[in-house]
């Protein structure tokens, strides 16, 4: 597991990299990064079966706490996961595209 930083986290995610965000749904409508799958923390242990293995899985989360604890428990099941520094709020702060509503 590793933590990326916005900048490289901006440059796979505009290589279509796969993104999960384990915030909590409420959160989630009111702003997260486009193309991000809403996974709320306490549900990641029922779709680590769905996740890719073959490619890296790019977790987030409001400032990235979250994404760190959920970063860890994917590497432990195989996946090669990557929390995201600064989270969601870093995204939007430093003007990055945010989409609200419940669609990724």
């Amino acid at each position: 597991m590793r933590e990326v930083n916005l900048a490289d986290f901006a440059a796979a995610h505009a290589d279509g990299a796969a993104v999960v965000d384990v915030r909590e749904s409420f959160e989630y409508v009111e702003g997260h990064v486009p193309g991000a799958r809403l996974v709320p923390l306490a549900q990641l242990p029922t779709v680590v079966a769905d996740l890719p293995r073959n490619r890296p899985v790019y977790v987030i989360c409001a400032s990235g706490n979250r994404s760190l604890a959920a970063a860890q428990f994917l590497a432990r099941a195989g996946v090669d996961a990557r929390s995201v520094s600064g989270g969601t709020g870093g995204w939007a702060r430093s003007g990055r595209p945010v989409v609200t509503g419940p669609d990724a």
